[in-house]
């Protein structure tokens, strides 16, 4: 995929907007970078953005598309939105808040990990990846890998990303955003898997009873 300076300008911009809010929540940049794990957050922050420039992941219709499901679109704006800023501001009122430095470098470490799994499969699903529910050109169905157990993968990586995200601040508030996230990723997920069946027929309905939709071993 062809990196464009358009695409790069906004990635960073997105980026630099995100960490923004975190920054203000928790009363300015000398108090955001005087915490180690924080900094660690940061700087994965923007070698995730910049990875993520190298996949094939979309917005595009493709062949058909599920247009009733897009009201996730602004859904997973507001609670970003919402995770970026609160749980720096109560971190810094000390609200709501448990633990230590141990907690934020837990945090960090979920951070990487559901980042990473997160994007790995924008990798390889490529231009299938789209964030509509579409059907793509030539659209097969991947069975094998990463997703040879589990059938959503990147959406595990952005609840284990945004939970570490919260746990950096040591935020209950944070905690409680990303279980709000369920909310609009399950009726995604439903809405990808009746596209799929669709689509795919008893190839699906085969390859779901095999698998788990989000969590192995849970749901």
């Amino acid at each position: 995929m062809k990196i464009t300076a358009k695409m790069a300008f906004f990635s960073l911009a997105a980026t630099l907007a995100y960490l923004g809010l975190a920054v203000l929540g928790l009363g300015g940049l000398a108090a955001f970078f005087s915490h180690p794990a924080l900094v660690v957050i940061a700087l994965s922050t923007f070698v995730m953005s910049a990875v993520a420039l190298f996949t094939e992941g979309n917005l595009s219709p493709g062949e058909r598309e599920d247009r009733a499901n897009r009201w996730v679109l602004p859904a997973f704006g507001l609670i970003g939105l919402l995770a970026a800023f609160l749980p720096a501001y109560t971190d810094r009122l000390d609200v709501w808040t448990f633990g230590g430095e141990g907690v934020r470098w837990l945090g960090v470490a979920l951070f990487i990990v559901g980042g990473a799994l997160r994007i790995w499969p924008v990798f390889v699903l490529g231009n299938r990846f789209s964030g509509l529910v579409a059907i793509q050109p030539g659209h097969t169905l991947v069975t094998d890998g990463i997703y040879r157990t589990l059938r959503n993968p990147s959406y595990l990586g952005l609840l284990i990303n945004s939970l570490g995200w919260a746990l950096a601040f040591r935020s209950s508030v944070g905690v409680l955003l990303t279980l709000l996230t369920l909310l609009p990723l399950i009726a995604r997920i439903r809405a990808e898997e009746t596209l799929l069946h669709t689509q795919f027929g008893s190839e699906y309905e085969a390859y779901c009873s095999r698998t788990w939709r989000l969590i192995p071993g849970l749901y």
